[in-house]
């Protein structure tokens, strides 16, 4: 019976983060590529890094909370600091919420840097009139840029997972 419940609570959960990432990326889209389309040059590439890092950032807190030991936060929260039960509540529901942190926002922002950087790309080529397709090098860097600030932040986050999860717990 307990084996019918938990495959019932992860269908349920696949079935929310389905639709929570469906309609995140539909909002992020629509924001993104309208506020790109009109904007120069510079302004899209400041976009561009704030989605990346954005990326980056929710990746990090992701791999905290996985990696956060409750046992200090049980401390905290009898002590009655702030955020400390939030913090016992991210790192217990950790796997749900680095699916959400890590693959959701984190996935959403990297097609939504994909598709910046196109829009970024055919405006260059269109105001310099380079005939070179530079979207394969943009892409290329964007990627690499999100895949290194990636690996940078899960040592960060696995050396600091305690004050990121606490960090957190206050924030919300």
């Amino acid at each position: 019976m307990k084996k019918d419940n938990n495959k019932n609570s992860e269908i349920k959960w696949f079935l929310q983060v389905t639709v929570i990432a469906f309609i995140l990326s539909i909002i992020f889209s629509f924001i993104s590529n309208n506020a790109v389309s009109i904007l120069p040059v510079i302004p899209a590439i400041i976009v561009l890094v704030v989605v990346v890092g954005i990326g980056i950032l929710f990746d990090i807190v992701g791999v905290a909370v996985t990696v956060a030991k409750d046992d200090e936060f049980n401390a905290k929260a009898t002590k009655k600091a702030k955020g400390a039960k939030t913090s016992l509540y991210l790192i217990k529901n950790s796997s749900k919420v680095a699916n959400i942190c890590a693959d959701v926002i984190g996935d959403i922002c990297g097609v939504l840097s994909g598709a910046i950087s196109a829009g970024i790309s055919l405006k260059l080529m269109e105001g310099t009139g380079i005939n070179f397709n530079i979207q394969f090098i943009i892409s290329a860097l964007v990627a690499a840029i999100t895949i290194g600030g990636k690996a940078l932040g899960k040592g960060f986050a696995k050396r600091n997972a305690s004050k990121i999860v606490d960090i957190m717990g206050r924030l919300l």
